[in-house]
C-alpha cells in the first residue's frame, strides 16, 4: 500500500467481481487509452465494451489499483501459450503482458510502474516465464521511451487487423 503525491492510499490486488466490475474496469481502461486515441491511434482499449474487457482479462492475471473502492488502473499478466497473435508470443516461456492502463490524472505519478513491478514480479515468479513481453504503437514514443527504460528490448513490428498503426513488440528477461 502506498500513497501516491497526495492521493489516498492505494492497494493493488487481483482483479476480483467483490472489488468492482467489469464496466468500471472499462471505463478505467477507455479513460486510460483516451490520449492514445486523440493521438490517432485506434487501440482497442481505447473503445472496448465490457463484454472485450472481460474476454480479454478471463485467462489472465489481472491486477488492479485500488483507491479507496475505486479502481484507478490496471495491468494483466497472461501466461506462456495463453496470447498467439504474434510469432514472438508463440515462442515458449514467453508471458505477455496488455491492458495495462492509468487513469489520466494518475499518469507520471509512479502508479503505473507499481503496476509493472508488481507483473513483472508474478512472472518471474512463474516456473514456466522466461521473459515478459508487450506491445505498443511504434508512434507511442513516450512509452517505448518508458519500456526501454524498464529492460524491454525491441523484438519485431507486427501490424494487427484491429488496429490502425504497426505494434513494436518488446520484451524483457526475468530470469
Amino acid at each position: 500500500m502506498d500513497k501516491i503525491e497526495g492521493k489516498k492510499e492505494l492497494k493493488i490486488l487481483p482483479f476480483d467481481k467483490k472489488l468492482g466490475d467489469i464496466e468500471e474496469l472499462t471505463y478505467v481502461l477507455n479513460r486510460a487509452y483516451k490520449q492514445l486515441a486523440e493521438m490517432g491511434l485506434k487501440y482497442v482499449a481505447s473503445h472496448q465494451d465490457s463484454s472485450i474487457t472481460l474476454e480479454r482479462i478471463e485467462h489472465a492475471h489481472c491486477l488492479v489499483a485500488m483507491e479507496g473502492e475505486k479502481i484507478v488502473g490496471t495491468i494483466s499478466f497472461y501466461p506462456p501459450g495463453s496470447k498467439m497473435a504474434c510469432d514472438w508470443y508463440r515462442k515458449e516461456g514467453i508471458g505477455v503482458i496488455g491492458q495495462f492502463g492509468v487513469l489520466p490524472e494518475l499518469q507520471g505519478a509512479g502508479l503505473g510502474t507499481q503496476l509493472l513491478d508488481e507483473v513483472e514480479l508474478y512472472a518471474h515468479k512463474q516456473i514456466d516465464v522466461n521473459e515478459v513481453s508487450l506491445d505498443t504503437a511504434e508512434k507511442a514514443d513516450h512509452l517505448i521511451t518508458m519500456y526501454a527504460k524498464r529492460g524491454y528490448k525491441f523484438v519485431e513490428y507486427v501490424d494487427w487487423d484491429m488496429t490502425n498503426y504497426r505494434s513494436v513488440i518488446m520484451s524483457k528477461s526475468i530470469k
